[in-house]
């Protein structure tokens, strides 16, 4: 096995940038050998991060299928970071090419898919790891522990608030094309709310009712959702795009014995007990990049933190709630 895991960057737009820094920065434990991104200027800004950085630029192979084929042998691991219409193809195909992958959130647009992912992951024997920040955190990952460890009692509500100028920064790119994207603000910038608030609830969905105001756009900007799952415990998720500049959330879990508050990056944790007033800063370590963790977890140091399990079920959520938000908020079973 080679002393450096040999990958493939997917998509090299502006999310992407950030991640090839951080990758190119761990030249002990990475080696980026070519890249695949069809539009040219999104590969010439990839020419000028490279170049800042002191480092030659791979070769770019646009067509993903012929990268597979020529780079067969050559390759551990491939970083899917393109629009999320795109994810479940490719990612399928990076497993069957013999890859492990990580793959940008959301992890794909239907329930369907998410199937698919997970048996073609099972079938291949490869890795598949969802880029959510909030499942990657400690913070959330310590949340999970206290939810299920019982700390907080039973669980009775969890809700969540995101919001964000989004439609002000994404009004004429790809994200507002449904067809691309899969949805809107709540399936962009919230898919990482309903990522994390379904690895937080730990069981399925039972029941969902949904609105959306798209706001002149064809995808949604503002979003509500009350969800039930099947131990019944009550949802709720608030979703804001068309805001003052800014981005940020806040999750509460409420349970019979505490409190507790994070974010959907996993960018808190604080705990109220019973006997105290108010909550508290709980001390964590700082979280991991997302390719770090990626690599704990291929090196078997951790358990894979953001499975396809996870991306399932708000797979499934997502499903419901767009099926809700058609009817103007008629309750959907989920699954059905």
């Amino acid at each position: 096995m080679p002393d450096r895991v040999r990958t493939v960057f997917i998509g090299t737009g502006g999310m992407a940038q950030g991640h090839i820094i951080r990758t190119l920065q761990q030249k002990d434990t990475t080696q980026i050998v070519a890249i695949c991104e069809p539009s040219p200027r999104s590969h010439d800004l990839t020419r000028q991060t490279f170049e800042a950085l002191g480092e030659d630029m791979p070769p770019n192979r646009p067509n993903l299928h012929e990268l597979l084929a020529e780079f067969k042998g050559n390759l551990d691991a491939a970083f899917i970071i393109t629009p999320h219409a795109y994810h479940h193809d490719q990612t399928k195909a990076c497993l069957e090419a013999g890859l492990d992958v990580l793959l940008e959130k959301p992890m794909v647009i239907n329930a369907q898919e998410a199937n698919s992912l997970i048996e073609t992951r099972d079938r291949t024997g490869r890795l598949l790891v969802v880029a959510f920040q909030g499942s990657l955190s400690p913070q959330v990952r310590e949340s999970v522990r206290m939810i299920q460890g019982g700390e907080l009692g039973q669980i009775l509500n969890i809700s969540g608030t995101v919001w964000q100028n989004w439609n002000e920064l994404n009004g004429e790119t790809w994200r507002t094309d449904p067809a691309i994207s899969g949805g809107g603000f709540l399936f962009d910038t919230g898919a990482h709310m309903l990522n994390t608030v379904s690895d937080l609830v730990g069981e399925d969905y039972e029941e969902v009712a949904a609105w959306f105001d798209n706001r002149g756009r064809p995808v949604e900007i503002l979003g509500v959702i009350m969800a039930r799952t099947k131990s019944g415990m009550l949802v709720t998720i608030n979703a804001c795009g068309d805001t003052i500049q800014s981005c940020a959330s806040d999750i509460r879990v409420f349970g019979t014995k505490g409190i507790l508050r994070t974010g959907q990056w996993g960018e808190r944790l604080e705990l109220q007990k019973a006997g105290r007033r108010m909550l508290r800063p709980v001390k964590m370590p700082e979280s991991l990049g997302v390719w770090e963790q990626f690599l704990q977890v291929r090196n078997g140091e951790i358990k894979n933190p953001s499975p396809p399990e996870v991306g399932l079920r708000m797979a499934r959520l997502w499903d419901a709630v767009r099926a809700s938000a058609a009817q103007n908020g008629a309750v959907v079973k989920v699954g059905a």
